[in-house]
């Protein structure tokens, strides 16, 4: 039985450390916070209740896993799970809009052709093939196995079977995304759709590779969920699946070191002068703070850098009067009118004034988020550059009235039934995740020469391990999940470890 420290009890770190638990080592959680779960929380008001980390839950079988493999309690036991469908409702720029069907292909190219034009949704049918290839082609080494030593085999070639293109003479293939919706989907409408998929994660389209065909692949494979009660109620069942495990966790206790002894990783050092010994250190940390850690190098030219992506958000809590209207959709994103100066934007966060972003507005049909039938709980975000100082006062206003603005376009009379709101800036999110400026990690992908790869969850210090969205393979709740289990299998398998069968 070995001794684990996890440094963060994020959502990655609290998969690993159950499915370390039960292999039988002895795991303790240090947690410089008061709670669990990261960036996985909740905030209420007034019986009002509302998730300020992610709202949905895309790729559920990644915690039904864990569950699995944890104990005799499936996940389904512990909390409700709900379809939502429609996936979502999108708002265009041109005042079309479009219901999308929850995991149904056909559902879905029908949905496209009604609302956008004949012949619109069997061009997006025919894209969903291409993405699914590309899935097929990256699912096992991006999410099932340890970051591969020649990793730059995956960096360098495109999964993604673009349609060959006939320009000025000349024949292309599409390697951005920003290319797959211009070429191959040929409507604006279309176009912002497979775009907002990247945006949500700060990803620029035009730069962002071919390979992002996997987001939208992933919802509309393996639908989209919400859990009764909020996502925080998955954090807290992962949470109390670790305690019945006996993983010990200590809040309110801020990792300042790595203590190294014999070249390895053996144990932590406490900001109140405590030193914990361990065989084996699990970090959940944004891999700059990590370095800091240890005066060890964790990285040199073989390595993947930490420079994977990812992007801030301003969230805007809403807490209404009045009932939500029956029939309405869970999600509903209401496309940017200006889609150019919006990436333009993100990509040089210098310029003013800040352009009219594309929004996302979650209305869970949930009591559990309302003090009664007569009110009505909504989230409303939009995607930030990471870095940009966005918390002064002035600029928060400006943001949060934009983001208001256009969530009309999913809320009816917003303004007269808004009892007051709740802002939520980077600045929450660094001060609870530890992250910087407040940056949530997009997924890893792959091409793009690496640039879109999260480091390795082992380091070159021996039993040192990285976990969570900022290590391979990558942010969102399915990948934290994975990450966990790569995690447990190299420290209970060791370096041969290849990943689940």
């Amino acid at each position: 039985m070995a001794r684990i420290a996890v440094i963060g009890a994020g959502m990655g770190a609290l998969a690993a450390a159950a499915r370390l638990a039960v292999a039988g080592h002895r795991v303790t959680v240090y947690e410089r916070t008061d709670t669990y779960g990261g960036a996985v929380r909740r905030f209420e008001r007034d019986g009002f209740a509302f998730d300020t980390g992610p709202g949905l839950l895309p790729l559920p079988a990644v915690w039904r896993d864990l569950f699995v493999k944890t104990g005799k309690e499936p996940l389904e036991d512990l909390v409700e799970l709900v379809q939502v469908d429609p996936s979502a409702r999108h708002v265009f720029a041109d005042g079309t809009e479009v219901a999308v069907p929850n995991a149904s292909h056909a559902g879905v190219v029908s949905a496209l052709d009604e609302a956008l034009g004949a012949g619109v949704g069997h061009r997006w049918g025919d894209f969903l093939v291409r993405a699914r290839e590309t899935w097929d082609r990256t699912r096992r080494p991006l999410l099932e196995e340890p970051l591969w030593p020649d990793w730059q085999v995956l960096a360098e070639r495109e999964p993604y079977p673009a349609v060959p293109h006939k320009r000025l003479l000349r024949t292309r293939r599409a390697t951005t995304l920003a290319e797959v919706a211009r070429w191959e989907l040929r409507d604006d409408r279309l176009e912002a759709l497979l775009t907002s998929h990247a945006l949500a994660h700060g990803l620029d389209p035009r730069t962002t590779p071919a390979s992002a065909a996997v987001l939208p692949y992933l919802e509309h494979a393996f639908g989209t969920w919400y859990v009764r009660g909020g996502i925080r109620e998955l954090a807290r069942a992962v949470y109390e699946r670790c305690v019945l495990r006996r993983v010990e966790f200590v809040f309110g206790a801020e990792v300042t070191g790595i203590v190294v002894k014999d070249g390895r990783a053996a144990g932590v050092e406490l900001a109140d002068g405590t030193v914990a010994d361990a065989d084996h250190v699990v970090a959940d940390v944004d891999p700059a703070l990590l370095g800091a850690l240890t005066d060890h190098r964790l990285e040199d030219a073989g390595d993947v850098r930490p420079g994977a992506r990812g992007a801030a958000r301003l969230t805007v809590l809403l807490a209404l009067a009045g009932a939500r209207e029956a029939g309405a959709p869970h999600r509903t994103v209401v496309h940017a009118p200006d889609a150019e100066a919006e990436l333009d934007f993100l990509a040089s966060p210098g310029g003013d004034p800040l352009p009219v972003p594309t929004v996302t507005v979650l209305r869970p049909d949930d009591p559990a988020s309302r003090p009664d039938d007569g009110h009505e709980a909504a989230v409303v975000w939009a995607t930030l550059p990471a870095g940009l100082d966005r918390d002064d006062p002035e600029a928060v206003r400006r943001g949060t009235e934009l983001l208001l603005d256009a969530a009309g376009a999913a809320l009816p009379a917003l303004r007269e039934r808004l009892l007051w709101h709740e802002v939520r800036t980077p600045a929450h999110n660094s001060a609870e995740t530890g992250a910087r400026h407040g940056a949530v990690p997009a997924p890893s992908l792959a091409a793009g020469e690496g640039g879109f790869l999260h480091p390795a969850n082992s380091t070159r210090l021996p039993g040192l391990y990285r976990v969570g969205g900022w290590s391979h393979p990558g942010g969102g709740l399915p990948h934290a999940g994975m990450s966990g289990a790569m995690v447990a299998g190299l420290v209970v398998e060791g370096p041969r470890f290849r990943g689940s069968t």
